[in-house]
C-alpha cells in the first residue's frame, strides 16, 4: 500500500515523530551534559569566593586552590545561630552543606521570608588569619546582581569583594564586576567607632577617601550603584548577630 506522502494524516504523523525523536534526542544531551554543567558551576562559584579573598584560580585548578584555602562552611540563620557546619570533599547533593544553598533562588522566591532562608558563611586561612566570606545577592537596574565580600578576623575590616551581574548596562551599572570598583571596598570597615553597624556606603559623586565606610559609585549607573549599597547593608545586617557574638575584638557601646 503506497504512503501518500501530500496527506494531512502523513504530515501530522510525521511531525509526531519527529518531535518525539528531537525530545529524545535533547533529553539525553541534558542528562548526558549535566554532570559537566555542575562541574563548571561548581568550579565558577569557587573562583567568584577565591577572588574575595585575593586568591586566583582558573578551572583548571579552582578545587585544589579552593580546598587548600577555605575551610568550614557554616549555614546561619536568622539569629546568627550556626545550623550546620561542614568541610572538606563538598557532596553536591547534600542540602545541608553551605556551598549547596541557592542564594539567588531564596532570594528570589517571593514564599520565603527572611527567617526561613539559609545564610551560608565561609571561613577561609590566609597568611595564618581567619577571613570570613558572605555571599551577596540584590537588584540592579536590568536584573540580578550578587558577589562575594570577604572580612578580617574582626568581622569589620573588608579584606576583599568581588561583584558581577546577569544584564547591567555596559560601560556604566555593568562595571561593578571590574577590579577598580571592587577594590577601594578594601580596608574600609562596616562598624563606627561606637560598635553601630553602618555597612560599606557606595557614594553618589565623589567618596571621601578617609571616610572608612564610603566608596565611589559608578558614573552614570546611580541604580546598579544603589543596588550594591542596599545589597551590602541588607546582607552584613543579617549577618551582624553572628559577627558581633563572635568578633575578636570588644567594640565599644
Amino acid at each position: 500500500m503506497a504512503i501518500d506522502k501530500n496527506s494531512n494524516a502523513f504530515t501530522f504523523i510525521f511531525a509526531v515523530i519527529m518531535v518525539v525523536v528531537v525530545g529524545a534526542v535533547l533529553s539525553f544531551a541534558a542528562m548526558s551534559l549535566k554532570p559537566l554543567q555542575v562541574k563548571n558551576n561548581t568550579d565558577k562559584k569557587m573562583m567568584n569566593i577565591l577572588t574575595s579573598i585575593g586568591v586566583e584560580a582558573e578551572r583548571t585548578n579552582a578545587k585544589e586552590i579552593f580546598y587548600a584555602n577555605v575551610g568550614k562552611r557554616f549555614i546561619l540563620n536568622s539569629k546568627g545561630e550556626i545550623v550546620t557546619t561542614s568541610e572538606g570533599e563538598i557532596d553536591p547533593t547534600n542540602t545541608e552543606d553551605a556551598f549547596n544553598v541557592d542564594v539567588k533562588k531564596e532570594f528570589r522566591d517571593p514564599t520565603m521570608s527572611v527567617d526561613d532562608r539559609n545564610y551560608p558563611l565561609y571561613m577561609a586561612t590566609i597568611d595564618g588569619e581567619e577571613v570570613a566570606i558572605i555571599p551577596l545577592v540584590g537588584k540592579g537596574l536590568w536584573g540580578p546582581i550578587w558577589g562575594y565580600v570577604s572580612l578580617k578576623s574582626d568581622f569589620n575590616t573588608v579584606y576583599g569583594a568581588t561583584f558581577d551581574h546577569k544584564t547591567e548596562t555596559p560601560g556604566l551599572g555593568a562595571e561593578i564586576k571590574e577590579s577598580w570598583f571592587s577594590a577601594p571596598f578594601i580596608g574600609k570597615t562596616i562598624y563606627d567607632e561606637t560598635g553601630q553597624l553602618v555597612s560599606v556606603n557606595v557614594i553618589k559623586g565623589s567618596a571621601e577617601p578617609s571616610n572608612p565606610h564610603e566608596v565611589d559609585g559608578i558614573t552614570g549607573g546611580t541604580i546598579t550603584s544603589n543596588g550594591v549599597d542596599e545589597m551590602l547593608e541588607r546582607t552584613f545586617g543579617i549577618y551582624d548577630p553572628y559577627f558581633k557574638n563572635n568578633s575578636q575584638i570588644t567594640m565599644k557601646q
